[in-house]
């Protein structure tokens, strides 16, 4: 009986709920968004924030009012028991993903639009006919301007009380991005004296090699810097604990992770497993975000896996990282609203581009938000990945690799060949504790055209792997974990 009370308990809020409306797994129809019929296009949800005691949802279609009808701002509150959503009069429809809470003016601003504490909206004139990425803060006027990125490569300022807009920068310049390249910024964020920012494009043609079109880039407020010339699509801080800024991207071998050490005033470079490798173009990343989702505690979503990100730094280390689940729906945006963890959604992308229909076996473009618990998303997917060190890569002798997580993976395996004329002989170090300190696991000649494979034993794990050849050679160095 007292387990059965406690069942009870915890099962009240969604229960409350559950009596007024239909709850599918988490999913309340009800509050599913749905753009017009003509053009068929996304309705994606851009983003999501909790504020003047409602929950805020800006939805995107695919490229401005042009491609879609019928979207726009919305607002969720809690109505004696029930949760009612609402489109608000002051609703653009456009291709909107950013938000941001501009704590000196007591404003939220999301999408084109800036909303004070009693939900009063207003919105931006100077941006709603943008793509909107990310808002960012200020680096030399905090208190009265932010910084809005654009998919194109805008770069603009605003000033929130009165909303003038000027553009500052075409990044497509400023970043040398290729000729003929499709821009598909995505994030941006402002912390230690820095503006970061990030490009995703990825195409057949990165793929290939042919050229380098996404950007990883920071300025200082004078000058511009790329960090990598590779996709990149989220970058996130903490604001205390250590602070350090994340940076996710891709290439051919796996997830990039990049963390900025502000002790140090330098960025390091850590690589993850690809949960799934249908987010690997421009166009499949929508958005891939790291969220605060408990206090002081965020998740990273990255190429269909969750994982748990820590805001502290010991020792210039990452400590707190690790696998949650593997997952396949599309997740925009994230947050904590009323004890529940909201998850947004893009469940329908049509995409009619004048007499062509690319999905003629998609429906009307919709998305539903999934409402639960932080910690429901352990019963999801099991973490499972693939990616490596190296996928075909020019390698330097006696030059370690990136760091390769291992950390919260079951079985796991290593596969290595190289292009050498002769045998080349791999160290395979593991840092087992996670504060840097790497130790020889094993050593493994392979020799010419030969394919070597390894199955660590069960129960083995470390937090970090590296592998170091000692002759140049072209190599790929692949882990699969299940």
């Amino acid at each position: 009986m007292k387990k059965l009370i406690g069942i009870l308990i915890c099962c009240l809020p969604f229960l409350c709920f559950s009596q007024q409306q239909t709850v599918v797994s988490g999913v309340i129809p009800e509050l599913t968004m749905v753009s017009d019929h003509s053009p068929r296009t996304e309705t994606g949800t851009g983003a999501l924030f909790p504020w003047a005691n409602r929950l805020w949802i800006i939805t995107y279609v695919a490229h401005l009012e042009r491609s879609g009808a019928g979207t726009g701002l919305y607002e969720i509150s809690v109505v004696n028991g029930k949760m009612e959503l609402h489109k608000r009069p002051e609703s653009v429809v456009g291709t909107y993903a950013n938000r941001l809470l501009h704590g000196a003016s007591d404003q939220l601003i999301i999408g084109p639009h800036i909303i004070d504490v009693n939900g009063n909206v207003r919105t931006v004139e100077g941006v709603k006919k943008t793509r909107l990425a990310a808002t960012l803060t200020h680096l030399t006027d905090p208190d009265n301007k932010v910084y809005f990125l654009g998919m194109e490569g805008e770069f603009l300022e605003v000033n929130v009380h009165t909303l003038e807009t000027k553009k500052l920068f075409d990044l497509m310049d400023e970043l040398n991005e290729p000729k003929g390249s499709k821009p598909h910024f995505k994030s941006g964020f402002t912390r230690h004296g820095r503006v970061v920012v990030c490009n995703n494009s990825y195409t057949d043609k990165d793929y290939d090699r042919e050229w380098s079109a996404g950007r990883l880039a920071e300025w200082d407020g004078r000058t511009w810097k790329v960090l990598e010339e590779k996709p990149f699509t989220e970058v996130w801080s903490a604001g205390s604990f250590g602070a350090p800024i994340i940076a996710t991207g891709w290439d051919n071998a796996s997830v990039i992770m990049k963390v900025f050490l502000p002790k140090l005033q330098k960025w390091i470079t850590y690589r993850l497993p690809k949960s799934s490798r249908s987010f690997d173009e421009t166009s499949n990343t929508e958005w891939l975000r790291i969220r605060e989702v408990e206090t002081e505690r965020a998740l990273m979503d990255c190429h269909g896996m969750f994982y748990e990100i820590g805001f502290h730094l010991y020792g210039n280390q990452l400590w707190a990282i690790r696998p949650v689940c593997s997952h396949l729906r599309v997740i925009p945006d994230f947050c904590s609203w009323q004890g529940m963890l909201v998850l947004g959604g893009d469940q329908a992308s049509p995409l009619k581009w004048n007499p062509l229909d690319i999905n003629p076996l998609a429906g009307q473009p919709q998305a539903g938000l999934w409402f639960g618990k932080t910690d429901d998303l352990w019963s999801w997917g099991k973490p499972s990945g693939e990616g490596g060190v190296w996928n075909n890569d020019a390698v330097s002798a006696n030059q370690p690799s990136d760091p390769y997580l291992m950390y919260g993976f079951d079985k796991k395996s290593l596969h290595l060949w190289h292009d050498n004329s002769s045998s080349v002989n791999f160290t395979i170090d593991a840092d087992v504790v996670g504060d840097g300190n790497f130790h020889t696991y094993r050593k493994q000649t392979v020799a010419p055209g030969e394919y070597f494979h390894h199955e660590f034993p069960d129960g083995y794990s470390a937090r970090w792997v590296r592998i170091t050849a000692d002759k140049d050679c072209k190599a790929t160095a692949w882990f699969v974990y299940d």
